[in-house]
């Protein structure tokens, strides 16, 4: 364990370092996050009561439109190098392929979140300083859902020629329960939750992710062989 560990630990640093150095990724994913989330408001007008009810939708939407972005890119370099064959040639356990990949996406992601959210809060006029800590965890279990299943199918389609296509095919249907658990928690947390439903979102979350995660790992080495 120590072992898988510590490699998929060099695959994030690998990961990092590339991401620090060419600041591309982050920017882009930024960029187009900021203009889903100011189309929205256009959108829907300046209903302030309105936009404050769906605000947790729309900010799960731009997430997940901007997260695929960023799984696209997961085994990018990866890909120019000699796709999936060099990552079969990666000693040890595959699976730190895999667990490296994943806490990169999950970083990215976070890093997205904490600019996303506090313009949902601006733009949407909505108060998410109240329900910080539940916030914090919902965000949390749906970007460790949508990282983990999302992770796995990136590895799927790297070799495919129509993988730009085939990996929002492929993901978004595994992605409803994230989504639904991630907005329906989201909206009732914002709302003061008067009907006590939020509780019972965040355990849809907790057991979809703790499967999809158990899945992933036990069918990835598969993924990886031709």
């Amino acid at each position: 364990m120590t072992e898988l560990v510590r490699r998929a630990g060099a695959i994030l640093w690998k990961d990092l370092l590339t991401e620090t150095r060419t600041r591309q990724g982050l920017s882009a994913m930024l960029s187009f996050a900021a203009l889903i989330l100011f189309l929205f408001t256009f959108a829907f007008g300046a209903d302030a009561a309105l936009l404050s009810r769906i605000a947790g939708g729309l900010l799960w939407v731009a997430i997940v439109f901007t997260g695929t972005l960023a799984l696209g890119r997961s085994f990018q370099s990866e890909e120019l190098a000699g796709g999936a064959r060099l990552l079969r040639l990666y000693p040890g356990d595959v699976r730190a392929i895999y667990l490296g990949k994943l806490a990169g996406n999950v970083l990215l992601l976070a890093a997205l979140e904490l600019l996303l959210f506090p313009a949902t809060a601006v733009l949407f006029q909505v108060e998410l300083l109240p329900h910080a800590a539940t916030l914090t965890l919902v965000a949390f279990l749906g970007t460790l859902g949508f990282s983990t299943i999302g992770t796995f199918f990136a590895a799927l389609t790297v070799h495919l020629r129509a993988r730009e296509l085939l990996l929002p095919l492929l993901l978004f249907p595994a992605l409803v329960p994230v989504v639904i658990g991630s907005v329906g928690a989201t909206v009732e947390t914002l709302a003061g939750d008067p009907f006590g439903r939020a509780g019972g979102w965040i355990r849809l979350l907790t057991a979809y992710d703790v499967i999809l995660f158990v899945v992933c790992m036990w069918i990835f080495p598969v993924v990886l062989e031709e």
